[in-house]
């Protein structure tokens, strides 16, 4: 039987977007199963793939060659107790695999030899034949699904289907936040039993103490705190994770200054740090009310949940503006900022794989772009991205290095900035999905754009400032 892979995995075992097998499989090109793929499949798809040799291996090595320090080595592969049981997984399911093979080949032999000089008897014979010699590539692919399997552990969540990886150290609960995912979760310190979830399949153990007593009952259901446990094996698990505005509970919190930056003479990136007992929930694209020496504020949040604690606005210079004025002139590392949200509807539409284009108008538009932008290459959900940044003068564009990095380190993203004041061609966007961002006058211009040029009204999200 040919082996099964997940998209997650096939789509980085061939180095493309999740989204791309997903076109592929739309087309026809690709077989898919159950949202999995086969690895014969895989090559014959992409016959143009230079897969790389052991590449989890080679990175492993890699990080090993520079021993810049003991800390980063021992943040990039798990401890020594969880690889050996991860090792010890593996090897028990070759085992069984194994056996099942040998069992197979058993009773296929009976059979060849009970249909012996029937034509259906030839035809199993050179059909096992034909099986039997996996080509070079399929080989390759699967060597590296087993390496992966011990260094990054594959996690699918039930009911929503969202997937990641366990890297590293991490608990399951901090590759859910790496990878932008909502996950619930409370202290994520194993008190108070927020990130409770069941262990659908697959085996983990845990690598923290915690004070939180699972009953006999989820214990006999297999619930585990993912803020304590990381990854065996491959996982199923049943959780909740936000998809939507109104399934994360309004939050109140207290952060402190961590950074302030001046992308621009005009526009300042500021950045706090909130606590790790008391983190704030949100989605890409949310914005909050920030509070800063008595200023209140609703501001999008720049920052991609992946980046956990760290949360960054960028704030605009305007003179006379209290909140703003504070800012540039009053506000220093460490102090208090008072936190409420999220709000707003402005999120990454992660079961759509269609190509994505964001529109950012001006100075305000580009901060919930980017972190819808930044969220998107964290799952590798789309196919491509491309990113319009139109603005009425050049110092609008104000983050520009951001922008030409990510152009320059992903194939599949596209940048171009426009000095306009108003919309220029978009060109043919009826294949995708469209993010627009700005002021209510420049939304409604994209909007009637899109529709006069037969772009579905489905396809467009939206965001205006509070």
């Amino acid at each position: 039987m040919a082996q099964l892979l997940t998209l997650t995995r096939a789509a980085r075992l061939v180095g493309v977007a999740r989204g791309a097998l997903q076109r592929k499989i739309r087309e026809g090109a690709l077989a898919s199963f159950e949202g999995m793929v086969r690895a014969d499949d895989l090559v014959r798809t992409f016959p143009g793939t230079q897969l790389e040799e052991n590449a989890e291996l080679a990175r492993v090595e890699g990080i090993k060659e520079r021993a810049f320090g003991r800390r980063v080595y021992e943040r990039s592969l798990p401890d020594k107790e969880v690889l050996a049981a991860r090792l010890g997984e593996l090897a028990r399911e070759l085992v069984e695999v194994t056996a099942r093979s040998a069992r197979l080949q058993a009773l296929l032999h009976e059979l060849g030899k009970r249909l012996e000089g029937h034509a259906l008897g030839a035809w199993l014979r050179r059909e096992l034949e034909a099986g039997m010699a996996a080509g070079e590539d399929e080989r390759e692919i699967l060597a590296q699904d087993g390496v992966m399997r011990v260094i990054t552990p594959h996690v699918k969540v039930v009911p929503g289907g969202q997937e990641f990886y366990v890297e590293g150290a991490d608990t399951i609960l901090e590759a859910a936040l790496h990878a932008g995912l909502a996950m619930a979760y409370g202290c994520s310190s194993g008190i108070c039993g927020d990130c409770k979830a069941r262990v659908v399949a697959g085996r983990v153990r845990r690598v923290r103490q915690h004070d939180f007593r699972l009953t006999e009952a989820e214990k006999l259901q297999g619930c585990a705190l993912m803020c304590c446990c990381t990854a065996l094996s491959d996982l199923v698990i049943e959780a909740n994770i936000a998809r939507d505005a109104a399934e994360i509970p309004p939050q109140s919190i207290t952060a402190q200054v961590r950074k302030m930056d001046n992308l621009s003479e005009d526009m300042m990136l500021l950045e706090v740090l909130t606590p790790r007992a008391s983190r704030l929930r949100f989605l890409a694209g949310q914005s909050a009310v920030v509070t800063l020496g008595g200023v209140k504020a609703t501001w999008p949040i720049a920052s991609c949940p992946c980046e956990e604690r760290r949360i960054q606005f960028h704030v605009r210079r305007v003179a006379g503006e209290r909140f703003s004025d504070y800012v540039f002139h009053d506000l220093r590392i460490g102090e208090a900022v008072a936190l409420e949200g999220p709000v707003g509807e402005f999120m990454l539409r992660e079961e759509a794989s269609r190509p994505l284009v964001f529109v950012a108008w001006g100075w305000e538009g580009f901060a919930p772009v980017k972190s819808v932008i930044e969220h998107a290459m964290a799952q590798d959900v789309a196919e491509s991205i491309e990113l319009v940044w139109i603005a009425a003068a050049a110092a609008d564009h104000y983050y520009p290095k951001l922008c030409r990095a990510w152009a320059d380190a992903m194939d599949n993203f596209r940048y171009t900035p426009i000095v306009a004041a108003r919309l220029p061609d978009l060109g043919d966007l009826s294949a995708r999905d469209i993010y627009v961002a700005g002021d209510a006058a420049q939304v409604e211009a994209t909007r009637a754009y899109l529709a006069g040029n037969g772009v579905p009204a489905g396809r467009l999200i939206e965001w205006v400032p509070r």
